[in-house]
């Protein structure tokens, strides 16, 4: 795929921009979303007390979603190139499939979290890594501005 809009690098964008959706979902919506979402008792009842630490915790997943979104979309040719757009999509790609594959190493660091939740985030995490993988690969040339586009 060497022209036109790379819909790996679209579906992963989009992922990502509805993962920050439902984070933000959680700091409007409170106490109950962190639950639904599995974000363990003790976030969602500082939610609830109106403790700063879920709110600031969650806008900077929000925000790094919606940038990682961003680079999803300018690598898929939907808006303008962004910059360090090649190592961006690596590092999204990385981040992602290593969360959906290296759960059990970090589980021990948030207990209250379930297992449903960990099973479910986790492959998420991978298939949204695999969504940007392929896509940054089929895309890799153009990204860099070496190919006609």
């Amino acid at each position: 795929m060497t022209s036109g809009k790379n819909k790996f690098l679209i579906l992963g964008a989009t992922s990502s921009a509805v993962a920050a959706l439902a984070h933000l979902g959680c700091i409007i919506f409170g106490g109950d979303w962190y639950r639904f979402f599995g974000a363990g008792e003790q976030m969602a009842r500082m939610a609830e007390n109106g403790d700063w630490y879920p709110t600031v915790v969650t806008s900077i997943i929000v925000l790094v979603l919606t940038l990682w979104a961003l680079y999803g979309l300018s690598g898929a040719k939907v808006i303008p190139k962004l910059p360090l757009l090649k190592l961006g999509l690596l590092v999204i790609s990385f981040i992602y499939l290593v969360r959906g594959v290296g759960f059990a190493m970090i589980m021990p660091m948030f207990p209250e979290n379930s297992l449903t939740f960990w099973v479910a985030s986790s492959s998420i995490c991978l298939g949204i890594g695999v969504l940007y993988s392929v896509g940054t690969f089929q895309n890799w040339l153009t990204l860099s501005g070496k190919a006609n586009a």
